[in-house]
């Protein structure tokens, strides 16, 4: 580990730490209707979407009520992204006359895009039209996050009051999510970028002569709307790219600037809704602990990633092969040359942003249900490639998914305080509200489901020749890539081992179903706790309530959620990375 990336790390940390309070603070005020006067230059935009569509902003919903109106939103994405996707080559705005995307993959794309998982099995320059990019896949981009948004709030809400049946209305918090967080960041993000680079444009693909001319006359650069998307699915923790190598591409990430700001980008909300949630609940040590604990782990995980990355290829280091030489005191070189590997592994990630800058990103869009990548992770070391893994199959709630994932922290909360009651034998409270049977019950769904699912596909994967024909390697790397996968979209998260051609039916069938199950059969009990909280009296707090906001409470939530992790998916953990990792050592 060298100096300048401790800095680098150091730097990213403080700087996403100082900003998550005052936006934390700012979207607890636009979402408790108290919106800044400085933001209120918004405000016409947001009573006219409710004026064209027909919504009281005073009128609340019971959690049965605001699933509902959720599910139908959703539905209703669904249908025109693919819609979208199917008629491409007979609308506007297709310079380079791309035909109608295949029935399998505008499915999968659908869910995908709707669900904010942004799993891609297609080259976005080669498949989608600008129309599609712009209208089916941004537009997405925006209401996928804000409902994230909306299935946060009603559980904030439900430990903010008491004997009510009301959690707010999905389409208020789906309107102010949009219009007064993610639009106004999106338009300076996407400024900024296209001052470093990033390209936005009408314009069709442009023919060039290339320096190197012996392999091309000429060659297609892609161009397009780039930097409005890009802002989004960084702010909006979605990932899908408008190039198929997603922001390793110039045209996505240009300079080291805008590879700082885009991953800043990808952490920034969801750190900032600790603070909301401490705010909304009037007791902001809650929101600084769960802060705490998501940083502590991230910061982990992403310095075990960066030292895998940092070590010396052993297959390489027994070749005698290496990127650096050091020269001992000799006059024969290619005598006293001793290899030495400190440029670390640097397969797969771009010179312009090295190991540190690669590996930050890494596990910041796995930690973040993100997905958005800068360097190809089936390039990883063994353990390089474990931990974003890993970072995913501990549900994405180490920062997590707009909104999303704050909630399954949350849940994650409610399953450490009940354990924290049986030992001490009093019933489990949390923020004055009593936890019992049915919020354990719905709990338990939400910290199950993700695993079945990906235990459950990649079984299926490796057991069928449709499953196994699609990986690139044989052995445990191969395993890795389908584990990897349905880790990924059962999670959704959306990035990928690169090996796996993921663009068959079979893959994007049983992906479709994946993402769908992991975003809905979630949201669902979600809610539910939410109702049974709000309908529930506040508890004063006493002599044995247990405090949630101290170090200790903390160190015992890392346990349960580390714990949990490690009962479900070490043996496939170790069927796949870390026996690549023996064989590559011995």
């Amino acid at each position: 580990m060298t100096a300048s990336g401790l800095i680098q790390v150091a730097l990213f940390v403080a700087v996403l730490l100082v900003l998550a309070k005052p936006l934390g603070r700012y979207m607890a005020q636009v979402f408790e209707g108290r919106t800044p006067a400085w933001a209120r230059v918004l405000s016409p935009l947001e009573r006219l979407l409710y004026r064209l569509c027909g919504v009281r902003a005073d009128e609340e919903m019971s959690w049965k009520a605001y699933a509902v109106a959720m599910l139908v939103f959703n539905a209703a994405g669904a249908i025109a992204v693919y819609a979208l996707q199917r008629l491409q080559g007979m609308l506007p705005l297709n310079p380079q006359h791309l035909g109608a995307v295949a029935q399998d993959s505008a499915l999968n794309t659908a869910i995908s895009f709707v669900t904010n998982t942004n799993w891609q099995g297609y080259g976005g320059e080669s498949t989608m039209s600008y129309l599609t990019q712009m209208a089916a896949l941004t537009v997405q981009n925006f209401v996928s996050a804000a409902t994230g948004f909306a299935l946060l709030l009603p559980l904030i809400r439900a430990f903010a009051r008491h004997s009510t049946e009301r959690l707010g209305s999905f389409w208020v918090d789906l309107t102010r999510g949009t219009v007064y967080v993610l639009l106004p960041l999106s338009v300076i993000l996407s400024l900024v970028l296209v001052s470093q680079g990033v390209v936005q444009t009408l314009a069709p693909y442009r023919e060039v002569t290339p320096l190197d001319q012996s392999t091309a006359k000429t060659q297609t650069l892609a161009l397009g709307p780039v930097a409005s998307q890009v802002a989004i699915k960084q702010l909006g923790t979605n990932g899908g790219g408008f190039f198929n190598v997603n922001s390793a591409h110039p045209f996505e990430n240009a300079t080291p600037l805008s590879n700082f700001l885009e991953v800043l980008a990808i952490l920034l909300i969801p750190a900032a809704l600790c603070h909301t949630l401490g705010f909304m609940v009037g007791d902001t040590r809650q929101g600084w602990m769960l802060l705490g604990v998501m940083t502590a782990v991230f910061l982990a995980f992403m310095l075990g990633c960066w030292s895998a990355e940092q070590s010396d290829n052993p297959r390489l280091k027994a070749l005698g092969v290496d990127q650096t030489e050091r020269e001992a005191p000799s006059t024969a070189r290619s005598a006293a040359a001793i290899a030495v590997q400190s440029g670390g592994n640097m397969e797969g990630k771009e010179t312009r942003f090295g190991i540190i800058g690669s590996v930050i990103w890494a596990t910041a869009t796995t930690a973040a249900s993100n997905g958005s990548v800068n360097s190809m992770h089936d390039s990883y070391t063994p353990l390089g490639g474990l931990v974003p893994m890993v970072l995913m199959k501990l549900g994405e709630i180490i920062f997590g998914g707009v909104g999303t994932g704050l909630s399954g922290m949350l849940v994650f909360v409610l399953v450490t305080v009940f354990i924290a009651g049986l030992m001490v034998g009093r019933t489990p409270e949390y923020l004055g509200k009593k936890i019992e049977a049915f919020e354990m019950k719905m709990s338990t769904l939400v910290v199950l489901i993700p695993p079945v699912l990906v235990l459950v596909c990649t079984a299926i994967a490796v057991a069928t020749a449709a499953g196994r024909s699609s990986t690139a390697n044989p052995g445990p790397h191969g395993f890795s890539e389908i584990l990897y996968a349905f880790a990924s979209m059962s999670n959704n998260n959306g990035s990928a081992f690169a090996g796996l051609n993921a663009n068959t039916p079979f893959y994007n069938l049983l992906g479709a179903f994946a993402m769908f199950a992991a975003r809905y059969w979630l949201a669902i009990p979600t809610l539910a706790i939410a109702g049974s909280l709000a309908a529930k009296k506040t508890v004063p707090a006493g002599a044995g309530t247990l405090p949630t906001h101290t170090p200790l409470f903390a160190g015992l939530l890392i346990s349960v959620i580390l714990l949990v992790a490690a009962l479900t998916f070490l043996p496939t953990l170790a069927l796949g990375p870390i026996a690549e990792f023996l064989q590559w050592t011995h």
